[in-house]
């Protein structure tokens, strides 16, 4: 399990460059959503928390909104034997609630102070801008074009792309995906991403077609029908769709590496900075990690 404490996470981040010069000779021989957060200062820890309107609306009705994925095991799951919602981003919305209410992350989730809401690539921004939620935690990638929409919390995992593929397609070079389909989740940024690795691989002139899906569970089993032949997105998103059938390609390329972050609605200045300084304090004390690990996640 990798630490994520403020030294770490930076180390973590030079090493998925470095890994990235070594991917790039790699397969390619064989193949021949911290953001906008405002720094203003808090005052007490009461004071801070009902002074902001979109706080305060959040005490007055007793719940904090949150947007999470169902559908990434280890992040955002309805989990069928658990009875409820199960994952990293789960948790965190957990402690946010219990820094907004003043009470621990458990009673937040005993004292039922989340409403959660499923939530896709294509609709988290939407539904932060209507207000129908709080705060988006749901493996959303931070970037330059989305933190003029919305705000994002300082990073809490890093992760790159993946391309996923059926054992018996006999894919093992990126010159194999010439002719075929990729299949990628609606809202995401993976076709550029992977455009551009193609690119940089010289391997731009490839004939690659995409193909998008409105979810994860739909993109596996368009795989498995071999309706698609690559199933590509995040690699900690892959990881809760592979089992003995599938393996990634060319697994040695790292690219498209990524931080997630929380995202709250651009006017929400004081939720901004609160979540931020919860990120930040759990990187630091160490419950990042205790999380990461109890999720059975490392990062990429």
């Amino acid at each position: 399990m990798s630490t994520l404490s403020r030294r770490s996470f930076l180390t973590a981040s030079l090493g998925s460059a470095a890994l990235l010069s070594l991917g790039l000779a790699g397969c390619a021989d064989d193949a021949d959503d911290s953001g906008s957060t405002s720094t203003a200062s808090a005052g007490s820890e009461e004071n801070s928390v009902t002074s902001d309107p979109g706080v305060q609306s959040i005490v007055d009705r007793s719940a904090l909104k949150c947007g999470i994925k169902t559908d990434v095991p280890g992040f955002g799951y309805d989990d069928p034997s658990a009875g409820t919602y199960t994952g990293l981003e789960v948790d965190l919305c957990y402690a946010i609630a219990g820094k907004i209410f003043d009470i621990t992350a458990d009673e937040a989730k005993s004292n039922k102070k989340v409403e959660f809401t499923g939530v896709t690539a294509k609709t988290r921004g939407p539904m932060l801008d209507s207000g129908e939620l709080d705060v988006v935690a749901a493996t959303y990638t931070i970037t330059d074009e989305r933190k003029e929409s919305w705000n994002f919390s300082d990073p809490y995992y890093t992760d790159s792309i993946g391309m996923l593929v059926l054992k018996s397609s006999g894919m093992k070079t990126l010159d194999d995906l010439d002719g075929k389909i990729i299949g990628i989740a609606q809202g995401a940024t993976t076709k550029d991403t992977l455009t551009q690795m193609l690119k940089d691989q010289g391997k731009e002139n490839l004939n690659v077609t995409f193909q998008e899906f409105p979810d994860y569970p739909t993109l596996s089993a368009a795989l498995s029908s071999n309706t698609i032949d690559v199933f590509s997105v995040d690699r900690s998103i892959l990881r809760g769709y592979m089992d003995d059938t599938n393996e990634l390609l060319c697994p040695d390329i790292v690219f498209g590496t990524q931080e997630y972050g929380v995202a709250t609605n651009k006017n929400a200045t004081e939720l901004t900075k609160l979540v931020n300084d919860l990120i930040d304090e759990y990187k630091d004390n160490g419950e990042l990690d205790k999380l990461l690990e109890a999720n059975g996640l490392q990062s990429a």
